[in-house]
């Protein structure tokens, strides 16, 4: 039962995810768009949803069991993802959206060293951001928390596994490629997520 939740949540969190993408291809200043793609982390960490790129880098401080919670939110997430986008297709939305093309070529277009490379920058900005939420008593630093990071590596063009798992459903380009980049951009952001936390259990007694 605990595994279908973390399934559902993950789901869930998927098609959270998949809003942020939504509004970010609506908006067409890309700083506000950056932004706005906040509401997606957020929805997630105010319910305690279960998102891959917002758990891995706990992945040090637990049990090794762990790691099959991640794959099953790594799971859901994508199914999350793709539901919000074949959904959004079948919209008027979708006829604004012809950036997304763009956006799943430029990344399919680009190196495997270097989408890993910028997995890894986005995984440390989403450490912080989740960290900054759950660590923080004050409201205003939490929201602040979340949407700095985000906003930066959205603009920065890090690579976040979950969010490309949306822009790639919505431009419709899976296949092998496709597949084996989000898993080149899955194993940046769990090195990235696990840089802080790996160094906090070593060095923070």
């Amino acid at each position: 039962m605990e595994k279908l939740r973390q399934f559902i949540y993950g789901i869930i969190a998927g098609v959270g995810i998949g809003i942020g993408g939504i509004v970010f291809l609506s908006v067409d200043n890309s700083i506000i768009g950056s932004f706005l793609f906040g509401i997606g982390l957020l929805t997630v960490l105010y319910f305690n949803l279960q998102l891959f790129t917002g758990k891995i880098g706990y992945f040090v401080f637990n049990k090794l069991n762990y790691g099959i919670e991640l794959i099953i939110t790594w799971a859901g997430n994508f199914v999350g993802t793709y539901l919000a986008a074949l959904a959004i297709r079948n919209t008027r939305v979708f006829d604004k959206f012809d950036a997304v093309y763009k956006i799943a070529e430029v990344k399919l277009g680009d190196s495997p060293l270097s989408v890993f490379i910028l997995a890894v920058f986005c995984g440390i900005l989403m450490f912080v951001a989740v960290d900054i939420f759950k660590t923080s008593n004050e409201g205003t630093v939490k929201v602040i928390g979340v949407l700095f990071p985000v906003s930066v590596f959205i603009l920065s063009g890090f690579e976040h596994c979950v969010a490309n798992m949306f822009y790639f459903s919505l431009a419709g380009v899976w296949n092998i490629k496709s597949f084996l980049y989000i898993i080149i951009m899955t194993l940046g952001n769990s090195v990235g997520g696990l840089i802080i936390p790996s160094a906090k259990k070593i060095f923070v007694k």
